[in-house]
């Protein structure tokens, strides 16, 4: 024990290593409420609901999961960020296994509501940890390493779900998701914590270092905003895409949740890699430019998802492929954004914000309001929602171009890097 613990955090490996163990833990995040989307229809089907209650479930995992953040953040900048990430991770792993005991749907409802606080201590605290492991010209490339959780979790979610969920009943995929959770918190245990603000290079003033100046922080509420929208659109697609491609495309279950799956998980690793290397690369020649390649990307992805959803056959697969990869390139570069936003003593809270912020105004409402038009319409005509979302987020991100703060280089501080 006492050679792993030497070995994990040895000034050689550690950041590399802290980053690989919260990435695998952001994986199982994203595999946990994804599979959900996989097995839909199955859990229709044995509790006998409409669109709007399965679309409620995933709305009431959002809701907690926002309201539990705001707690999150100011804990984690008062005390260790590291037990808050394990406790966390332990908590959700074990709702996740809470599973085996639902038979109606007001249970899953609560265990799907359980998961989400558990889920969203992880998610609120965690990129602030990684933030400082890295200087901040690198964060962009970096996030697009630790994000790669959200693309190939979702699809491994599907592909799970896909596989599992018609053979071995929908809860099985749920097992599966949930136990390695325990084993990676564990580890993270051994892993030292960073000292906050380790490579910041920007001064602190007003709007970026205190609670009372966040308010009026441009750069982080034209962020914050442009993800909200964001947000709103892709995880109302994320939720009803499998059975969009079920039911009005005629796909097999296991078919559509392949198809899509496969899609997201090829389109978000090399998005989310490609996006954090050019919002870096940009970042040389101006300081806008996390904000200029998220909102470039949904503006070219709006024809790409027409595509997608209204066309058929071949047409339709190539819109899915190209839009994915478009709507996903921003995922690295606006969460650098919003790091970059505001200083070290607070950005917990400052991600606990905007967190709550984009689920409120993003996932928490979609997948209920694509289902209530599903209903009353058609999950085509319901399917126009995200696209007015991604609309609105492309044009905040190019407005707020202009309040990006601008990043230094600073040689010695980098060297931190390689001596830990």
């Amino acid at each position: 024990m006492l050679y792993c613990n030497r070995f994990v955090t040895s000034k050689k490996l550690y950041p590399r290593t802290a980053l690989l163990l919260l990435t695998a833990l952001n994986l199982l995040n994203y595999i946990d409420r994804s599979v959900l989307f996989a097995v839909q229809p199955l859990v229709q089907g044995e509790f006998h609901l409409t669109d709007a209650q399965v679309g409620q479930l995933t709305s009431a995992f959002f809701i907690f999961y926002m309201f539990a953040a705001p707690v999150m953040g100011p804990l984690a900048d008062r005390y260790s960020r590291k037990w808050i990430i394990v406790g966390g991770a332990l908590f959700w792993s074990a709702a996740t296994l809470l599973t085996a005991v639902t038979h109606d749907y007001h249970t899953l409802l609560v265990r799907h509501i359980l998961v989400g606080v558990g889920e969203a201590s992880f998610v609120t605290v965690s990129p602030a940890f990684v933030a400082d492991l890295f200087p901040e010209r690198k964060r962009g490339s970096v996030l697009g390493v630790f994000y790669l959780a959200i693309p190939v979790g979702t699809a491994l979610g599907y592909l799970l779900g896909g596989h599992l969920g018609p053979t071995h009943g929908w809860r099985m995929p749920f097992y599966v998701a949930g136990a390695p959770g325990f084993l990676l918190a564990v580890l993270l245990l051994f892993i030292a914590e960073p000292e906050r603000g380790r490579f910041d290079t920007l001064k602190d003033n007003r709007e970026r270092g205190t609670l009372s100046g966040l308010a009026r922080n441009p750069a982080f509420w034209t962020a914050t905003l442009g993800m909200a929208a964001m947000t709103f659109a892709l995880g109302g697609l994320e939720v009803w895409m499998p059975t969009f491609l079920y039911k009005v495309r005629g796909y097999t279950l296991e078919r559509a949740n392949f198809v899509f799956g496969l899609s997201t998980a090829f389109d978000g690793t090399t998005a989310s890699l490609a996006g954090g290397w050019l919002g870096d690369r940009l970042l040389r020649r101006t300081k806008s430019s996390y904000y200029l390649v998220s909102a470039v990307s949904l503006l070219l992805g709006i024809p790409a998802m027409c595509v997608a959803l209204y066309a058929t056959g071949s047409s339709m697969f190539v819109g899915i492929v190209i839009a994915e990869f478009l709507l996903l390139l921003n995922t690295s570069p606006l969460n650098a954004a919003i790091i970059n936003s505001v200083s070290a003593n607070i950005r917990v809270t400052a991600i606990a914000v905007e967190v709550f912020v984009i689920h409120l105004l993003g996932d928490a409402p979609s997948p209920w309001l694509i289902g209530y038009v599903s209903d009353h319409y058609s999950l085509k005509y319901a399917f126009a929602l995200p696209i007015a979302g991604i609309a609105i987020s492309s044009a905040i991100l190019f407005y707020g171009m202009r309040f990006a703060p601008p990043v230094k280089i600073n040689s010695a501080v980098e060297a931190g890097v390689a001596t830990g």
